[in-house]
């Protein structure tokens, strides 16, 4: 599985996400430092030869699952999942991981990480969280290497995901109350902030995410 010239190859799927240019425009930033190929595809046979697979997203659950589904990606997302190749879900590519959100009603997703997607509480808050706050690494991992704890990243969101298991949930955010800001599972980890809008720090997240694809490793 390799791009050109036998490089390691990372697929951004595209299934009409707002943020699929700008994600990508970072991905490719630092894909040369990493020796790394990046392909857009909205077609899931190219998961085939996929090394690792990166899916954006804004808006609303319903959305972005009639749209993976219209486009056939769903089944072929998580049978990608199952191979044990690295995956990154970024913002509504984190939600659309847990079992169901509640965002405009109840919604099946993919069900990769047990877990529900819930509103931000509106006691006194501002909705949507919007802007810069600091992440809290409650865990090590490879995706952190290099960010010191405690560095900003940008957000956007409404909702949030509380994962069934405590242990997937390797960084947290502050916003009136600790929510869960980065999940990891085997190869999987997904951020609720936006890496491509987060400055050298999200570059930072994005290469670190990538070496992961051209070293063969997944998460641990």
């Amino acid at each position: 599985m390799s791009g050109r010239d036998g490089k390691p190859k990372v697929v951004v799927l595209d299934y009409g996400a707002g943020n699929l240019r700008s994600v990508v425009r970072a991905v490719q930033r630092v894909a040369g430092t990493v020796g790394v190929d990046v392909q857009v595809s909205d077609d899931f046979r190219v998961l085939d030869t996929a090394d690792a697979c990166v899916l954006p997203g804004v808006g609303a659950a319903e959305d972005t699952m009639n749209n993976l589904d219209a486009r056939g990606l769903s089944g072929p997302v998580t049978e990608y999942i199952d191979t044990g190749r690295p995956f990154l879900g970024v913002c509504m590519g984190l939600q659309a991981l847990m079992t169901a959100s509640e965002e405009g009603g109840e919604h099946p997703c993919l069900d990769v990480i047990p877990g529900r997607v819930v509103r931000l509480p509106g006691d006194g808050r501002k909705i949507p969280h919007m802007g810069w706050n600091a992440l809290q690494q409650v865990r090590s991992s490879s995706v952190f290497e290099g960010i010191p704890n405690g560095s900003y990243f940008y957000f956007v969101h409404s909702y949030y995901c509380v994962p069934e298991q405590d242990d997937v949930v390797t960084a947290m955010v502050d916003y009136g109350e600790m929510i869960t800001a980065v999940v990891e599972r085997g190869n999987v980890v997904a951020t609720q902030f936006h890496p491509e809008k987060s400055g050298a720090h999200g570059l930072r997240f994005y290469r670190n995410f990538l070496n992961n694809a051209s070293d063969g490793s997944a998460h641990t």
